[in-house]
């Protein structure tokens, strides 16, 4: 059963520009982005989920103390202010998706949520996640006792009754931003004990999939393990979330591509390799995605990839039953069928030899994959996303996904609402 609850969320004061305070997630950030954000303002969010470490630091662990210090100070000098009472915020991100003209509206609501491990079954992972980004987010959170971000949950309503039901709740009050990718952010402040409980109910026979923040909820579970056992709840046992509905409009999946930086081979011995199980059509480099995006339409198996040379490819396979069960024959069909376990195992393992993710980087941006192949980056390789339906098949059957399978559009926006665990 999903627990949810409202809480008394950390906002930044109304007379302050929101715009110059938010910021994307911690993981999506470049140093040199964080860095613009953190010159935007002295309290732009990025100075406490990103702390600057100083050269002169004792240890690499003060910087989780100088997020600390400033979370304490800007609650002193009133730049973040407690909600009066507690709260749940009607969430919607108003957006465009690269490349595309229409429109979109994604709705959701954030509360606090109860931690469950995943062998409940109430809430579910789909993505492996990486252990150094854990430890990381792990030490920001035992110094601050806060939840400086919200992580981003689905769930099913095929009949959006959730929806309905925040729609027409009672709004106190409302904060607006547009952020850098021109996404509109509204967030609206639900008091109404009614509507509330309403929410609540409707949730508790519900089951909720991590759609992103897989490294702070598992956190947020190694945290709690390391407290005590109480009698009754304590805020240990929860952490905010945005909830989205599975039938929401504006859910939107983009496709997380690969950059391979270095290769021992040249292009010429790479095709060579690939062309035993694959077949490769020539296009140009920037038509590549435009190419496989067809092949993603039917449920089908198609990448692009771009090598150093400017020599682009739609890669498919020459017979897809004998490359789907020459896969890991431990997986589900679904997971074997994902275009990004073909790429993983068997392209880049199988043929190419290369084991694992860290050398890998990734953009989900195609402007910036082909800029990278052009300067110099040895192969980018370029996919179709999947969709909503199959993380959901391959979270119920208990899999997980290749780090970075899935970049849901846009992200949640830190900055917007922070939680406090001393506010429980």
């Amino acid at each position: 059963m999903a627990l949810i609850r409202p809480f008394k969320g950390l906002r930044f004061s109304a007379d302050r520009d929101l715009e110059k305070l938010i910021a994307p997630p911690y993981d999506v950030l470049t140093p040199a982005q964080r860095e613009a954000y953190a010159d935007k303002d002295p309290h732009n969010v990025v100075h406490l989920t990103l702390p600057e470490a100083k050269s002169d630091d004792r240890s690499k662990y003060v910087k989780y103390a100088r997020s600390a210090a400033a979370l304490s100070q800007w609650r002193r000098d009133g730049v973040l202010k407690p909600e009066a009472e507690p709260a749940l915020y009607r969430y919607s991100q108003r957006f465009t998706v690269p490349g595309q003209r229409h429109e979109y509206t994604r709705t959701s609501f954030i509360s606090l949520l109860k931690l469950e491990s995943f062998e409940s079954g109430v809430v579910l992972p789909h993505e492996h996640t990486f252990p150094k980004h854990k430890e990381d987010r792990l030490r920001i959170l035992e110094a601050t006792r806060a939840h400086l971000e919200t992580i981003f949950g689905l769930f099913e309503d095929a009949e959006n009754l959730v929806e309905k039901v925040l729609s027409n709740a009672p709004v106190a009050t409302l904060a607006e931003a547009t952020d850098e990718e021109g996404v509109f952010h509204s967030l609206a402040v639900i008091t109404d004990p009614t509507s509330i409980a309403t929410v609540a109910k409707l949730l508790s026979n519900k089951t909720i999939w991590i759609a992103d923040g897989h490294h702070r909820y598992e956190t947020a579970l190694s945290f709690r393990e390391g407290i005590r056992e109480a009698e009754g709840e304590i805020a240990e046992d929860y952490m905010p979330i945005a909830l989205t509905s599975m039938s929401d409009p504006g859910l939107v999946l983009l496709p997380t591509h690969r950059i391979l930086s270095n290769y021992p081979h040249t292009p010429e011995e790479t095709i060579k390799n690939l062309s035993l199980g694959f077949d490769l059509a020539p296009v140009p480099a920037e038509e590549v995605f435009e190419a496989i995006r067809p092949f993603g339409e039917k449920s089908q198996c198609a990448l692009g990839v771009v090598f150093s040379n400017g020599d682009a490819y739609v890669v498919t396979p020459k017979d897809s039953d004998a490359l789907y069960g020459s896969l890991d024959s431990q997986s589900s069909e679904a997971l074997r069928h994902l275009d990004v376990t073909v790429l993983h195992e068997e392209i880049l393992g199988r043929v190419l030899g290369v084991k694992g993710v860290e050398g890998l980087k990734f953009t989900r941006d195609d402007s910036e994959a082909l800029a990278v192949a052009r300067s110099g980056a040895a192969m980018v390789w370029l996919m179709n996303p999947p969709t909503v339906g199959d993380m959901k098949t391959i979270a119920l059957g208990g899999e997980r996904m290749p780090q970075k399978s899935t970049y849901y559009f846009p992200k949640i926006q830190s900055g917007l609402v922070l939680w406090s665990l001393n506010d429980f």
